[in-house]
């Protein structure tokens, strides 16, 4: 599917008011694709800068945030090393973390030399990653269109900290995610307090478009049936 389509087409079913961004983890910048040199305090910083075009980030520039770096599955310098060190052992001492976390955060299997972003409207590669921002109504129709809400499937596994995570479990298992972020996605992006992360596998997009199609349609038929049984009550 056309990605300028794909992208009408989910911000329409979901009513969402922030664009689809895209991502792709990239040997090096696409021919045409501008080359960023902008310093930002975190990966997921990219992510809302996304929204106003495409550009690539050199791994380099995704180290301010060392969690974020190690999460996207870039090689850290030793000095980067030892921050990511540092960083995790303020977390566990503000209870934050437990010291047996660590080791087990989420992290890109795919080694690149950095990531292509940008509004999925635009993006002129195939997206590994499409990122969405959802209220809880809007993840509700996003679950049920996922086809975790069915009572004969497994629910889906709504992450937390740190919310990077849920791009590493989306690429790997290749099923949308959901994630509830952290206090760094939520200081680092500026998102509002009401909006959860979404994850959608970029080879799923058509599939997904599908599905989110039934489930709105679904969803406005159930709505008519519940107003008119509120309106019996009143």
């Amino acid at each position: 599917m056309e990605h300028a389509h794909a992208a009408g087409r989910i911000t329409d079913l979901l009513s969402a008011d922030l664009p689809p961004v895209a991502l792709t983890f990239a040997d090096g910048p696409p021919d045409g694709v501008a080359v960023s040199t902008e310093a930002v305090p975190s990966s997921c910083n990219f992510w809302r800068v996304a929204e106003k075009g495409v550009f690539y980030a050199a791994a380099e520039q995704h180290f301010n945030c060392p969690v974020g770096a190690m999460v996207m599955g870039f090689e850290l310098p030793e000095a980067t090393g030892e921050q990511l060190g540092g960083l995790v052992q303020s977390m566990c001492d503000a209870r934050y973390l437990d010291p047996d976390e660590a080791a087990n955060i989420p992290s890109v299997d795919k080694k690149s030399a950095g990531i292509v972003y940008g509004p999925l409207a635009e993006f002129p590669i195939e997206p590994d990653l499409i990122l969405l921002w959802l209220t809880p109504a809007q993840a509700m129709i996003y679950n049920e269109a996922a086809g975790n809400a069915k009572w004969t499937a497994s629910p889906m596994d709504v992450s937390g900290r740190p919310g990077c995570a849920a791009l590493p479990l989306a690429l790997k298992s290749q099923t949308p995610r959901m994630a509830l972020g952290c206090i760094g996605m939520r200081t680092f992006t500026d998102i509002a307090d009401d909006r959860i992360l979404a994850v959608l596998p970029g080879g799923l997009a058509e599939e997904f478009i599908s599905a989110l199609e039934t489930t709105v349609a679904a969803n406005a038929e159930m709505k008519k049936f519940y107003e008119t049984a509120k309106a019996s009550f009143a």
